[in-house]
Formats: structure tokens, C-alpha cells, sequence
């Protein structure tokens, strides 16, 4: 099979630990045929979407991990499958690429995600779905909103609903220090959405990424554990990864969710869980393959692998 990888530039990847690059190595020990692009090398040619992409070789060592052949326009309905692996932000030119990927789809391209179904899911706000799974949540612009809901739980989290990484997100305590500051900045004066949680003391053992894969629940997840006084367990805001087997209670939420979103065209889910609760559904580019496999023994690029070979088939 020929597999496109949609991506950011090779030459950013962590090498060590990047989950993108764990899939590729999956599916060429398998014998698959690899390709790269990136999202800006997706064209509409005046009838086919296509792609300017290269075949790529992962290599086993040395100073080059990776070796790419002459540039090729391909139609993308012609690749056994597509994988849209660039990170957010969420931003205009990542829609307009997802447009892109709807028009190849309508032309039989099977792309994964599906990128309707990526549009239709904010990572923050499709939380709201299920309310009964998370923690007391408010989506705003009004300061006075904020102030209600810190004055009902005291010790509240802010963040944007583009951020990701951990950027800016803000505790405030139940002195309400800066509160207004805070909600004014990251909202520029009520310009900008923000979403407001109850502050979960669980955070302590672990913001748990939870994986899922074609309808199925990986049994491993990432605790990423704030380090210090951070608040934030986000690996690129300094946390700890700590691969743990899912409890009963995230196992059965997790259960809950994985054959409705599949079904909805998202193959590749990575849930976030603090204390049972869930705080985001992330469809774009989830990650954390590389720590759970190593740390717990359960191959997770080889599970992504055979679940995708089953969904083409």
C-alpha cells in the first residue's frame, strides 16, 4: 500500500520520541510504501486534489534519518491512504487545507482523519457534548461570567481554545489575584473565547493522555505529571511522561466514546483525563506513541498499523 503522509517539515521531528515518525517506521517494516508531503504542497489542479510529494525511506541510523526521492504530482485519490499528521494551531491555512482534503475525499481519497470530521471537533469544545464526563466547564468572552464561576468554585483554570502545549493557561486561586488581568489578556478585552474549568487537584498524579485507535482503546496511557510548582503537565511545558494501565473508570470512559467517534471519521483520538474527568478531545495530531510503547511493552505504532489495514480493507 502507498501511504501519504501529510506533515510538518522532516527536519522538525524529534527523532526520539516523535509519534509520526514512529507510524512510518511501522508501515515500512510492513512493507508499505512511504510519501511525504507537506500541507502546503496540496493543490487543487482544476479537477484532482493533488499532492507535490516525495516517496520516503525512514533510515535505520546516522546523521540523516530519512531520505526522500525527486518530487512527483500524485492525485491523492490514488494513495491507499492519506494520514493528516501536521500539528495545530488550528489555524486558517490548517482549514484550508482540510477543505483541500474534503474535495479529495468527495473524489475517493480515504483520508485520516476524515477532515470534516476534524472541522466538526474543536479539541476544547467538544467536550461540551458529553458534560456528564467533565468538570464544571465555562466557554465565554464575558468577564463577568469568569467572575461568577470563580466566585461558585473558587480555585479555576483559563485557557485559550487555540492554545496547545499548555500555552496560556492560568490557575487563579480563591484570592481571585489578577483574575481580570488575566481573563482581559488572554481574552484581549473580550475579543477572544475562552474556556473556564474547576482547578482539578488530581492534576498532582497526571494529566493522562489517553489514546484511541479505530473504534478501539489503547490499555496504556501518558501520565505527563506537572514538575515543581507548574500546574501544567504538558510534556512541552516541562511535565513527565509516566506511562500507567488504565484504571476501570478510564478504561469504561474511553469505551464509552471510542466506536461513536470513529464512527464519526476520527481514527486517531488522544482523550485527556485528570482525576476521571475529561478535559479535551484532541483529533489533529495526537501523540504520545513512542513514551507508552516504551515504557509499557505495548507496541502502539504496530496497533495503529493493523487497525488501519483492517479500515482499508
Amino acid at each position: 500500500m502507498d501511504f501519504l503522509f501529510i506533515a510538518d517539515p522532516l527536519e522538525s521531528f524529534k527523532v526520539s520520541k516523535d509519534s509520526t515518525l514512529a507510524m512510518m517506521r511501522a508501515a515500512q517494516t510492513a512493507g508499505h510504501q512511504l510519501w511525504f508531503a507537506e500541507s502546503r504542497n496540496i493543490l487543487w489542479s482544476g479537477e484532482t486534489v493533488i499532492a507535490d510529494c516525495q516517496a520516503l525511506a525512514i533510515k535505520p541510523s546516522g546523521h540523516s534519518w530519512f531520505e526522500l526521492s525527486k518530487t512527483e504530482a500524485r492525485a491523492l485519490k490514488d494513495f491507499s491512504a492519506v494520514l493528516m499528521r501536521t500539528d495545530p494551531p488550528f489555524d486558517i491555512e490548517y482549514l484550508n487545507t482540510t477543505w483541500l482534503l474534503s474535495a479529495a475525499v468527495r473524489q475517493g481519497a480515504k483520508v485520516f482523519n476524515d477532515p470534516n470530521a476534524i472541522r466538526d471537533h474543536s479539541e476544547k469544545l467538544s467536550i461540551t457534548e458529553f458534560p456528564e464526563l467533565t468538570p464544571p466547564t465555562l466557554v465565554t468572552r464575558e468577564l463577568s461570567a469568569v467572575v461568577k464561576f470563580h466566585e461558585a468554585h473558587r480555585d479555576i483554570v483559563i485557557k485559550p481554545l487555540d492554545g496547545m502545549g499548555g500555552m496560556g493557561v492560568f490557575r487563579v486561586g480563591a484570592d481571585g489575584l489578577n483574575l481580570a488581568s488575566i481573563v482581559e489578556t488572554l481574552g484581549e478585552n473580550g475579543s477572544r473565547t475562552l474556556m473556564i474549568q474547576r482547578f482539578l487537584p488530581e492534576i498532582a498524579q497526571g494529566d493522562k493522555r489517553v489514546l484511541l485507535i479505530g473504534g478501539e482503546v489503547v490499555p496504556f496511557a501518558l501520565a505527563r505529571i506537572p514538575q515543581g510548582s507548574e500546574i501544567r503537565g504538558n510534556l512541552a511545558a516541562g511535565g513527565k511522561g509516566v506511562a500507567m494501565q488504565l484504571t476501570p473508570q478510564e478504561l469504561g470512559l474511553a469505551q464509552k466514546l471510542a466506536p461513536l467517534l470513529n464512527q464519526r471519521g476520527l481514527f486517531l483520538v488522544g482523550l485527556d483525563l485528570i482525576g476521571g474527568y475529561l478535559t479535551e478531545i484532541n483529533v489533529t495530531s495526537p501523540t504520545c506513541f513512542v513514551e507508552i510503547t516504551e515504557q509499557s511493552g505495548f507496541d502502539v505504532a504496530q496497533f495503529w498499523l493493523e487497525a488501519l489495514e483492517k479500515a482499508l480493507k
